[in-house]
């Protein structure tokens, strides 16, 4: 995480919990959607991020170059970090935050549901946990 004013966390990793609420025009069936399919989404997409190294290409702060087979990333502090490409993730996001993680995985979320099922929730929340009781929460919500 690179803060707003340069500094930057500790190089560090966390195993996140996310939880998925859907809110639906209507109950189709029953169900705002089907677990059956829902789960293997919500699997895939975390599945995605799983044992890599997070980078959020989108922050201007970050300086990232590829040499050889490895991304070199310059933070602001001077600091330089030199990671095998197999092992980085480069995220469309501005931050590696839970919020930014949770935005991320909403989106993702949204867009296989869509293509998939030609669905889409009037509401999708997207709960990050990085610790135990210390999470954020991104909302989305159709139409606006």
């Amino acid at each position: 995480m690179i803060f707003q004013n340069g500094t930057r966390e500790p190089l560090h990793g966390h195993n996140y919990r996310v939880l998925v609420k859907g809110e639906a025009p209507e109950l189709a069936g029953d169900m705002v959607f089907d677990f059956l399919d829902i789960k293997p989404i919500v699997r895939e997409v975390c599945d995605s991020l799983d044992h890599k190294l997070l980078i959020p290409k989108d922050n201007p702060l970050l300086k990232i170059h590829t040499e050889n087979k490895n991304y070199v990333i310059t933070t602001p502090d001077e600091s330089v970090f030199s990671i095998p490409m197999s092992d980085v993730l480069l995220l469309p996001i501005l931050n590696t935050s839970s919020e930014r993680i949770a935005v991320y995985i909403c989106d993702g979320i949204r867009t296989k549901v869509k293509a998939r099922f030609g669905f889409a929730f009037n509401s999708l929340e997207v709960e990050v946990e990085e610790t135990p009781g210390q999470s954020a929460v991104y909302v989305h919500r159709e139409g606006l």
